[in-house]
């Protein structure tokens, strides 16, 4: 699946980058756990149901995904510090 990042190039999805963005995020909260599992198995979801929506995405498809997924599991603390660190 391809990217197309806000300066109009074109990149392939690449799941550690959402993991560790995910992670980064989950640090900030200080009160919900998020493991290196976890934010994988999350990245993975966020792929799949992009994937099956379209060829080519935008950032902002991804973290409206992100979010949504985070919220599905339970860490809404977790998803609002992600969509503050991905503005």
């Amino acid at each position: 699946m391809k990217i197309t990042k806000k300066n109009g190039n074109l990149v392939l999805f690449d799941d550690e980058k959402v993991a560790k963005s995910i992670l980064k995020a989950n640090a900030e909260t200080g009160q919900e756990t998020v493991t290196e599992k976890m934010a994988y198995a999350i990245a993975n979801d966020v792929f799949s149901r992009l994937t099956a929506e379209q060829e080519i995405i935008s950032t902002q498809d991804i973290r409206s995904c992100v979010n949504t997924v985070l919220l599905e599991n339970g860490l809404p603390l977790t998803a609002r510090q992600y969509m503050e660190y991905k503005k």
